[in-house]
């Protein structure tokens, strides 16, 4: 099969059409789908969800400037805890704003296909944190697993807006499973118990709200404050475990899941859990393995590992590169469509 490039989700340019055009040019028939690039506010994934929480009458600030459980970089942000006396109805959050924005950047992707700078065929594609990701990232512990069904519930309602809006077969969701894979390796702990069981629980029908026409992806994330994992993965072995359990919790295909690959990781250890791996024949491997810093020749030393278990699979940088200087993207977007030549 001929590789290809996929984009995680963040691209640093100065916005949506800069980003599409940027990409169409440089990465041509190389990438089924192009993301808006998340850019503006969004560029530092989930930070800019606050005003949602803000909002919510039935939430209150606990803690202004509190570090997230465990990270090892700094990153603070405030920590909602449910109002003494707020009824179930106080905690609904309405439009999180992620189908608003989908939405207005589909209408000038729409436009950049008529005008023919993006090639007939490519997906818009939207990704879209896991309602766990808001959870960790936001609620208290004491209130963690009484906020998420408001989480949840207006997530799946943005998911219906964007799917409303936006021709299925134009469109790929992508769902970003982050504090989950960083649970299931210890950091943070996640609000309930076994970590990959209660996680596929929730994922599983995440990916069954996407319709079936609809392409469907998994991002399998280490986060990135500071350009760093958040803990980095000891080889491949819990992404393998949740590729494997999505794929058979899901009732419809997940037709792409990605793997971060970090650079310094080019030995056959880090690979091996890959003989593990069962996705259904119509599902396809991405594995994160580009980076800018070593370019093709680190790129093509680990793809080269990554084929002694497994024999065709697309390529990726680990996480977005929305906080990347914007004078690097053009390069690194080469550098993709180099490894895919």
């Amino acid at each position: 099969m001929t590789r290809r490039a996929h984009l995680v989700g963040s691209v640093g340019l100065e916005n949506a059409e800069i980003v599409f055009t940027t990409v169409a040019e440089i990465l041509g028939s190389s990438c089924r789908r192009i993301p808006d690039g998340e850019t503006g506010d969004r560029g530092y994934w989930i930070v800019w969800q606050k005003d949602s929480f803000d909002h919510c009458a039935g939430l209150e600030i606990q803690m202004q400037n509190q570090q997230i459980p465990g990270f090892k970089e700094k990153v603070e942000r405030p920590f909602y805890k449910i109002k003494v006396g707020a009824a179930e109805e106080d905690l609904k959050l309405g439009e999180l704003g992620y189908a608003k924005e989908a939405i207005e950047s589909y209408h000038l992707f729409e436009k950049l296909v008529e005008d023919g700078k993006i090639a007939t065929g490519t997906r818009f594609q939207v990704s879209l944190p896991t309602p766990i990701a808001l959870v960790c990232g936001f609620i208290a512990d004491d209130d963690k697993l009484a906020v998420e069904p408001a989480i949840e519930l207006a997530m799946l309602e943005d998911l219906a807006r964007i799917q409303s809006a936006i021709p299925a077969q134009r469109l790929a969701i992508q769902w970003d499973v982050c504090f989950e894979v960083l649970g299931a390796d210890g950091v943070p702990r996640l609000p309930y118990d076994d970590a990959i069981t209660g996680s596929i629980k929730r994922i599983g029908p995440l990916c069954d709200a996407v319709n079936t026409d609809v392409e469907l992806g998994i991002h399998l994330c280490y986060g990135d404050p500071g350009h760093q994992h958040i803990i980095e993965p000891k080889d491949l072995t819990t992404s393998v475990t949740f590729a494997n359990e999505m794929c058979r919790a899901a009732s419809r295909n997940i037709d792409f899941v990605h793997m971060p690959v970090p650079r310094n990781r080019s030995d056959d250890a880090y690979f091996a859990p890959l003989q593990d791996l069962v996705l259904p024949a119509d599902t396809r491997l991405i594995l994160g393995l580009v980076h800018h810093t070593d370019g093709v020749e680190g790129g093509r030393t680990r793809i080269a590992v990554a084929e002694k278990f497994v024999p065709d699979f697309d390529i990726a940088t680990e996480c977005g590169f929305g906080r990347r200087d914007p004078a690097t993207i053009p390069e690194l977007l080469q550098i993709h469509k180099d490894l895919c030549g």
